[in-house]
């Protein structure tokens, strides 16, 4: 196992154990890989599989207004207007960095191709660059409803945040917040 990889798994294992827990709903296993790119940039790539359907799953994530409610660390999240392919949106999320409350904002345009993809691209914000999307692929599980939820992220941090950590936490985050969304699709589906 390389050391990248090594990293990965202890990652993974710890954002997960983090994870609120929902009773009824088991936390799932999460695929996490991080990539650097040029200069600063990274890409974050995670998967996790929730026992719903697409559509079921696409209420969830379009429910923007309520995002906040259910996902850690996300203080904020309203709609500001209707664009041509989707949805403007504001986001804040809070974090507490060395017990520094660190906050960070964005609007991202969000582009919806219901029901398999929901693309989005930072207007403003305190990233340098921050674009990514949702895919929802349905699994092959004849037993039941089963959607793989992918999010994509690549992100620039601004100079004033190292690198390593703000890749190290959204790595956190994001494992926190993809079990929350699978938790909160299942308490909804219930």
């Amino acid at each position: 196992m390389t050391d990248a990889s090594q990293a990965n798994a202890s990652d993974t294992a710890d954002a997960s154990m983090a994870a609120p827990v929902v009773e009824g709903a088991p936390e799932a296993s999460l695929e996490i890989t991080t990539e650097k790119l040029a200069g600063r940039a990274r890409r974050i790539c995670a998967a996790i599989a929730v026992p719903c359907s697409v559509e079921h799953l696409w209420q969830v994530l379009t429910d923007y207004d309520n995002l906040s409610s259910f996902i850690p660390n996300l203080t904020l999240s309203r709609r500001l207007e209707a664009t041509p392919t989707g949805t403007r949106l504001e986001q804040i999320g809070a974090q507490c960095f060395l017990n520094i409350q660190f906050c960070a904002r964005v609007v991202l345009d969000m582009v919806e191709q219901f029901p398999h993809r929901l693309g989005f691209s930072m207007v403003e914000g305190d990233f340098k660059s921050f674009e990514g999307c949702w895919t929802l692929e349905p699994t092959d599980n004849a037993d039941q409803a089963e959607t793989r939820l992918v999010y994509e992220l690549t992100v620039c941090p601004p100079r004033a945040i190292p690198t390593v950590l703000i890749e190290r936490h959204l790595r956190r985050d994001l494992a926190q917040n993809l079990q929350a969304i699978r938790q909160h699709a299942i308490a909804l589906a219930s």
